[in-house]
């Protein structure tokens, strides 16, 4: 017997796993563009984080990779697939694909392209009807550290390139006249 379709449940569904994802997104932005109070938007009061090189209450961690971030050049954080499971009207879990890259110096100046991939471990809570990371595990799948050609950018200086702390183009939209 097949079960009954349920139009009120699969709604609640759809716009848990949405609101999850947008949350997904925001820490993803607030990693690349340097913005502390994005990424912790992404979680709930008393979440706790763990990234390997470093585990506690997700202040201490939004502090710790703001400041780590802040030694690079630029990063580029990508999110691959998302997997979500709702379990019920409070509780979900995930699991997100990542590669990033982190423009780096190393400690004669010279330009390096550090990569990093893996997964990030969740599990999400509805609280006054806000979806968010409660926990998160960062688990570290390859890592690639490569000297860096920025011939391309001198070559092309006029290049559209990104920024941090509020002077990307996407967060000004300082569109020419």
């Amino acid at each position: 017997m097949s079960k009954a379709f349920d139009l009120e449940a699969e709604v609640r569904d759809l716009a848990a796993r949405r609101d999850i994802t947008d949350a997904v997104h925001r820490y993803m932005r607030g990693l690349d563009r340097l913005d502390p109070v994005l990424q912790r938007s992404a979680f709930h009061n008393g979440a706790w984080v763990d990234c390997g090189l470093m585990a506690g209450p997700v202040d201490d961690f939004i502090t710790f990779g703001q400041d780590m971030l802040a030694t690079m050049e630029t990063t580029h954080h990508m999110l691959g697939q998302v997997r979500i499971e709702v379990h019920d009207a409070e509780r979900a879990s995930g699991e997100c694909y990542f590669r990033a890259w982190h423009g780096t110096r190393d400690e004669s100046g010279k330009p390096g392209d550090l990569f990093i991939a893996g997964r990030y471990i969740d599990e999400y809570a509805c609280n006054n009807g806000e979806w968010r990371i409660a926990k998160r595990l960062l688990i570290t799948d390859w890592v690639k550290d490569d000297p860096a050609d920025h011939s391309f950018y001198e070559a092309n200086p006029t290049t559209n390139r990104g920024g941090r702390r509020g002077a990307d183009f996407s967060q000004t939209r300082a569109w020419p006249r």
